[in-house]
């Protein structure tokens, strides 16, 4: 467990983040500063693939998993007023589309991780990444907006409705729920990040492994 001590306080810290700043919005509700720290568990998950193998990545993943249903229970107790009534910080179906596209998502990198790591250093985290981001974005979204889902709770659809109502897709396009732009724009940053992060993993892997040589 020592050894994968700095991966869980990663994971840890990145879904601690991720809670507290998706609350902060960005070009005009397009976006949080959560949507830029997220991404970087996939980052932790792969290092620690690398390394450690996977038996040691899904014990990093089952720790963000419990760190961020701690977090969602304590955002679901907190209330905020608007609009003339009180509504939780987390919504109990935010929270379990928030929990369940992360452990799919970790789980199917780590997979696909697997599967890729004989080839050229860089195949590994980035296909596994493009894979768990580009299937985190869409179970998450759905759960947590779509109006398929309403029926989780009695409060599910009025909890999020504002997330259903038609808007411009990414602000200038054709009218469509809110929610769709939301999870497309969140997606590209995922993307972009994932090619990003192919620096520090390279680094990150190159050092660690060098230090237990």
């Amino acid at each position: 467990m020592t050894r994968i001590l700095p991966g869980v306080l990663a994971m840890a810290t990145i879904v601690v983040a991720s809670n507290i700043l998706v609350q902060f919005l960005l070009l005009d509700g397009l976006l949080t500063w959560g949507a830029f720290t997220y991404p970087l568990a996939f980052l932790v998950t792969d290092v620690m693939n690398r390394v450690y193998g996977p038996s040691a990545a899904r014990k990093v993943v089952f720790s963000g998993l419990v760190v961020g249903i701690i977090c969602s229970l304590i955002g679901s107790r907190i209330m905020i007023q608007g609009d003339g009534f009180e509504y939780p910080a987390v919504a109990l179906r935010v929270a379990i589309g928030s929990a369940t596209a992360f452990l799919i998502a970790q789980l199917l990198d780590i997979m696909v991780f697997d599967r890729l790591r004989d080839g050229s250093w860089w195949k590994a985290p980035l296909g596994s990444t493009l894979v768990g981001s580009t299937v985190d974005t869409v179970i998450f979204f759905s759960i947590a907006f779509a109006a398929v889902f309403n029926g989780l709770s009695a409060s599910a659809a009025e909890e999020v409705m504002w997330a259903q109502d038609a808007a411009p897709f990414l602000l200038t396009g054709p009218d469509m729920p809110l929610w769709v732009t939301l999870a497309v724009a969140d997606w590209g940053v995922k993307l972009s990040i994932a090619l990003l992060a192919l620096v520090p993993f390279r680094f990150i892997v190159t050092r660690m492994l060098l230090r237990s040589a």
